[in-house]
């Protein structure tokens, strides 16, 4: 089977943890033993978030201020190489010396007129006071929102048209491959109006909806979000929730989930399932074999 495997930011950086290079490693680690049996008998590919390791490299950016902070889509390329690195050599560290691993920097376009550049609510960075987030707005042309009692920098999430490294991460595949790729939802790139002239997009594009879109274009067989709980659960805190096993897409169309978590996952997953007819699930890393085979976590399907 061809697998697609999305990997939430905890398989990265667990919840509170100092963002060391030795905490990542550790949870990579971790998130590699999960995996190496899924690589061993299955074609497989890889995606991961990379938000906090962005908002890192921009504070980081922000504290020498002999030149500007590097955009969005630089420090997203940045991320991809880092994460991939980590990712390859713990994975190839269980799997036979002769088993292929591959990380490719991975351009997602996006539309310069999608809806979602009019409307920016995708929250990055640091938390600010709300005098120092308006002079900063006003410094650097950001749009900032109220988070809680604070304030920060956000930024448009659009939706992701094209992964233009298709034709690589297939061939690699069929080298017998496992390929990292499409980290952080992808380097957000798209056209200048009226040209074929590309750039860097300052915007972020949704991890899980541009996953959905790779394991689409790869003709996957099985599209997995791993997350920290093990599965999508009907009226989530309260005293009646309850683990959805296996669902249609019709059945969860009206359902609501959470904007900021389940929600993206819910719908990249039902997107997937509905356009291509196979199964998308969700879960936890730790139950990976089984939410492969189909025994574990949230399925969706179409119907």
């Amino acid at each position: 089977m061809r697998v697609v495997v999305a990997l939430g930011g905890n398989a990265l950086l667990r919840r509170g943890q100092p963002m060391t290079a030795e905490n990542q490693r550790a949870n990579v680690r971790v998130a590699a033993e999960a995996l190496a049996p899924i690589a061993a008998e299955h074609e497989l590919v890889i995606s991961h978030g990379n938000g906090p390791q962005v908002g890192l490299l921009a504070l980081q950016g922000a504290a020498y201020d002999a030149v500007e902070t590097y955009p969005l889509d630089v420090l997203g390329a940045q991320t991809e190489g880092m994460i991939g690195y980590l990712i390859e050599q713990e994975l190839g560290n269980l799997l036979p010396f002769e088993k292929p691993l591959a990380t490719l920097l991975t351009m997602v376009e996006v539309d310069p007129g999608d809806p979602a550049f009019q409307d920016p609510n995708k929250f990055i960075g640091p938390v600010y006071e709300q005098a120092e987030a308006e002079s900063l707005a006003a410094e650097k042309g950001w749009a900032i929102k109220p988070d809680g009692d604070k304030w920060r920098r956000v930024v448009a999430s659009p939706s992701p048209k094209r992964i233009f490294e298709i034709r690589p991460i297939t061939w690699l595949l069929q080298q017998g491959a496992v390929v990292i790729c499409t980290g952080g939802g992808g380097i957000p790139t798209m056209y200048e109006p009226g040209t074929r002239t590309l750039v860097g997009s300052e915007v972020v594009v949704d991890k899980d909806r541009a996953s959905a879109l790779l394991a689409r274009e790869l003709g996957a067989d099985v599209f997995v979000m791993a997350t920290d709980v093990d599965g999508v659960y009907r009226d989530w805190g309260q005293p009646t929730q309850a683990r959805i096993e296996r669902a249609t897409t019709g059945e969860l169309q009206g359902s609501a989930f959470a904007a900021g978590s389940m929600g993206p996952k819910v719908e990249a997953a039902a997107d997937f399932a509905e356009r291509t007819g196979n199964r998308a699930a969700i879960g936890t890393l730790a139950e990976i074999g089984g939410i492969v085979a189909g025994t574990h976590g949230t399925s969706v399907v179409r119907g």
